[in-house]
């Protein structure tokens, strides 16, 4: 394994805090284990020549190489559930008396390999059933990493991956491959569109959203970076709309606007757009 030295981990660190927020400075084994054998594949002896190899690549191809190395992305179905359950019982339902014109807007921010925008489409899909062509529900999942953004795009998961999908959701939802693997149908995979992302840059939406899940993806922030995402999240939500954070996170108080209302869920305000 290559080492780093402390001015090569510093430099690397501060870029992609700087850059995409990521807080990397407790995560020196990590970067050099995962990174060591991309080095030597390159031809290259030492991170400085790989941190130069970078910094010069104006295509940003490599950084994208690094991000996805150093990114975990592990998720899988029905994560958190009770985050399910609540906007299967309390969140569509209020949604649905407070947007008149029909359209949802829904947002999966960090959205790995795409277990949690497709979960959040099949609840849409049993809550709506018939209904479902009345509404908008499309939902727009986005990610740093590419390479788990193409893995999203195929909605091809191993059976070990899908082991906690209830049987009813199987039989609709998902189409045995015959090859150990499981593909979303198309009416589920239709639901949902993938973008990358980086949360630190400027949010350019045209409407506000009703729904924004992003869960497990703070928890590598630092304080500060942290509450400057919430308040980004907290403008382009809808009044009304919620934002999910995942159960191992937390947002300050003092420091949001959005309201409280149960463990890791918060509302905007309580007036309908």
């Amino acid at each position: 394994m290559i080492a780093m030295t402390d001015k090569e981990f510093d430099t690397l660190t501060k870029f992609v805090k700087q850059n995409y927020g990521i807080d990397l400075t407790k995560k020196r084994i990590l970067i050099e284990g995962r990174l060591s054998n991309t080095i030597t594949a390159k031809g290259l002896s030492s991170f400085e020549e790989y941190l130069n190899l970078i910094f010069n690549d104006k295509s940003g191809q490599e950084m994208k190489v690094l991000l996805n190395k150093l990114t975990t992305n592990h998720t899988f179905f029905l994560r958190e559930s009770d985050h399910f359950q609540f906007l299967k019982e309390y969140v569509l339902p209020y949604l649905v008396k407070h947007r008149k014109n029909k359209d949802l807007r829904i947002w999966s921010a960090g959205c790995s390999a795409g277990q949690e925008p497709y979960t959040m489409a099949m609840v849409i899909a049993d809550f709506f059933g018939n209904q479902s062509s009345s509404w908008d529900t499309t939902i727009l999942a986005t990610d740093l990493s590419t390479h788990v953004l193409e893995q999203a795009k195929t909605g091809i998961y191993s059976a070990e991956s899908i082991k906690d999908v209830p049987p009813e959701w199987m039989q609709k939802y998902f189409i045995d491959k015959k090859d150990g693997t499981f593909e979303i149908c198309d009416r589920i995979k239709k639901e949902v569109v993938f973008r990358h992302a980086n949360l630190m840059e400027p949010f350019n939406y045209k409407k506000p959203f009703d729904i924004i899940f992003c869960r497990n993806v703070m928890i590598y922030y630092d304080a500060p970076t942290k509450i400057t995402l919430v308040n980004k999240f907290y403008d382009c939500t809808a009044n009304g709309g919620f934002l999910f954070i995942g159960h191992s996170e937390t947002i300050n108080r003092e420091n949001t606007k959005y309201r409280y209302i149960k463990p890791a869920v918060y509302q905007k305000g309580e007036n309908a757009r």
